[in-house]
């Protein structure tokens, strides 16, 4: 089963839907899918997480689609809305990571991030 996103204008994922295995009866899907629609549609992999698979094939697209994602043509990968002004796109997994590294912690601390502290907090559970 695959899976395919449809990107408007902006290359912004507006839906993902499953739909053939690529190149199944002979037929480029993403072609296909996107003339259905009128949108480009490109593949993704619904394994596919920071750029690695995680049944161990081989990844794609660096990440899997979701609505609202962008698709970075020149990278070939879908990327996550930012989520705080503070934190920077890692290249290689097309992640956005915080700029302090969240703390080491046991199976019962859970933390937040500050924007406004650039940190990381403690929170009660």
């Amino acid at each position: 089963m695959a899976h395919y996103a449809f990107l408007d204008s902006d290359n912004i994922v507006t839906q993902v839907i499953v739909g053939k295995e690529e190149n199944e009866d002979g037929v480029d899907w993403e072609v296909y899918y996107g003339e259905k629609l009128g949108q480009i549609c490109k593949r993704t992999s619904y394994n596919t997480i920071a750029g690695q698979h995680l049944l161990g094939g081989t990844p794609f697209r660096k990440n899997y689609a979701g609505v609202g994602y962008t698709y970075d043509s020149d990278r070939d990968a879908f990327i996550s809305s930012k989520p705080y002004n503070s934190w920077v796109l890692n290249e290689d997994t097309c992640c956005w990571e915080a700029p302090v590294s969240m703390p080491e912690s046991d199976s019962d601390e859970r933390y937040i991030w500050n924007e406004e502290t650039i940190s990381w907090e403690l929170i009660d559970v």
